[in-house]
């Protein structure tokens, strides 16, 4: 392998000849060799940090155009938007875990940048630190991509997956308008419900979780970037923060702000917290959706068998013929993996200790996890078993009419306790409710007939 020589304030280091970083990303892959080729920063902070790095030029050239002159404006702006493209991707190599402040990635960008930008120049004129760091600090840099990331993620992949599975879910509530079978609590038989009215408790859990999403996003779209190293604005020009705002919503087609408070803006992540408590809220319904699902596709002889869903791949290596609810199994182990990242996130956003917090990449890392992989699960499970849902409805009418449950529609003819009499015996002499309620004398085969409409209970 070829090398080249780049130095920092520390030294020289060997930088392979083909990569854009420098000596102080080095400095990180060779210090941190933890999870390397797996759990590298995610493309989300790395494209957030382009878009944020081109917003600061502009911003600078704006306020210190003898500082940030037009041709080193135009070549940052160029090489951080390559970066927030994904083009360079293969110039990050930087894992989640190394500082708690995300300064190694903070600087990764600004090598790399800049590399890019003395490329595109022809001339070596933008420095890391001076040029394309600019105003800012790492403690402000990454606080501000992971808002960035996280508001994009939320926005453009989990919202829109969640809304398709509404769309699908609102299509096959009214194909089963009227089609009625036993509710269950308790996993025990309770009283009929409609299979629209089961499907809108879904339908409905999903758009509330949409409306909590949304609620998370104003928070998030406050920055940090303009407090600098501690929240009081060391080395950045007045309006710097609220310029750089102003071009990251241009950059990104939303509206960004900046965060009021610098100093809350770089220690608490109370905002993370919250919009990640909307994305657990969304995979706990989603998991209790996946459950009812494979619940009522259970089967297909010895279970509920009230629904069929896709058959989309065998399920045994050793069972011919049988097939397993996979989409459903999908679904509740992302399920599970966002909850833990509930759990390290809401642990680490309690360790800001002073001015900084400094569990940021992990915080990062769990945030982005959570909202790729459960964008995913649902698309996945939308498109592959939820879209394919049908109702076995005579199935569904013989569970209904076997149900001891019924005997609730006696309850104001007969009582409360006569009732409990006629569904025992019902159930003990393996006899339907009719004949345990004629047998026992409470009502004669006419008025049993004559009030008992299970139909009408919904």
């Amino acid at each position: 392998m070829e090398y080249r020589i780049e130095h920092d304030s520390m030294g020289e280091m060997r930088i392979p000849a083909d990569k854009y970083w420098g000596a102080q990303t080095q400095r990180s892959v060779e210090n941190f060799p933890i999870g390397a080729g797996i759990e590298t920063m995610p493309e989300e902070i790395v494209r957030a940090f382009g878009i944020l790095k081109a917003a600061a030029a502009r911003a600078n050239a704006a306020l210190l155009p003898q500082r940030m002159t037009p041709e080193k404006c135009a070549a940052i702006v160029e090489a951080a938007s390559e970066v927030a493209r994904g083009q360079l991707r293969e110039h990050f190599p930087l894992v989640v875990w190394q500082t708690g402040s995300g300064t190694q990635s903070n600087m990764n960008a600004n090598e790399v940048i800049a590399f890019r930008a003395n490329q595109l120049l022809g001339e070596r004129l933008c420095h890391p630190n001076d040029d394309v760091n600019m105003s800012q600090s790492s403690n402000d840099t990454f606080p501000t991509a992971l808002h960035i990331a996280a508001a994009l993620s939320l926005e453009d992949r989990l919202l829109p997956a969640a809304e398709e599975l509404i769309r699908v879910l609102k299509k096959l509530e009214e194909e089963n308008r009227g089609v009625i079978k036993s509710g269950r609590t308790h996993l025990q038989d309770a009283v009929p419900i409609a299979f629209s009215q089961e499907i809108s408790g879904w339908r409905a859990s999903l758009e509330r979780d949409g409306e909590l999403l949304r609620l998370s996003l104003p928070p998030l779209k406050e920055l940090a970037l303009g407090g600098t190293a501690v929240g009081t604005g060391l080395n950045a020009p007045a309006g710097f923060a609220e310029k750089a705002a102003e071009e990251i919503s241009a950059l990104t087609g939303k509206r960004f702000s900046t965060a009021g408070n610098k100093f809350h803006a770089l220690t608490s992540r109370d905002e993370i917290v919250f919009a990640h408590g909307a994305v657990k809220a969304l995979a706990c319904d989603m998991m209790k959706i996946a459950d009812d699902v494979r619940w009522l596709a259970s089967g297909p002889r010895c279970g509920l068998g009230e629904i069929r869903i896709p058959e989309n791949e065998p399920g045994s290596s050793i069972m011919p013929g049988k097939v397993n609810p996979t989409q459903c199994e999908q679904v509740t182990m992302v399920a599970v993996q966002v909850m833990g990242n509930d759990a390290a996130i809401g642990f680490a956003a309690s360790q800001g200790n002073f001015e900084l917090n400094v569990f940021l990449p992990v915080i990062a890392c769990n945030f982005l996890q959570s909202v790729r992989l459960l964008s995913e699960s649902i698309a996945s499970f939308t498109e592959r078993c939820a879209a394919g849902i049908t109702a076995d409805r005579e199935k569904m009418r013989a569970n209904l009419h076997n149900s001891l449950m019924l005997v609730t529609a006696l309850n104001p003819y007969i009582g409360y306790e006569n009732a409990a009499k006629t569904a025992k015996l019902a159930y003990k002499e393996n006899i339907s409710l009719r004949e345990a309620c004629v047998k026992l004398g409470f009502l004669t085969e006419e008025a049993f007939d004559r009030v008992f409409r299970p139909e009408e209970m919904v």
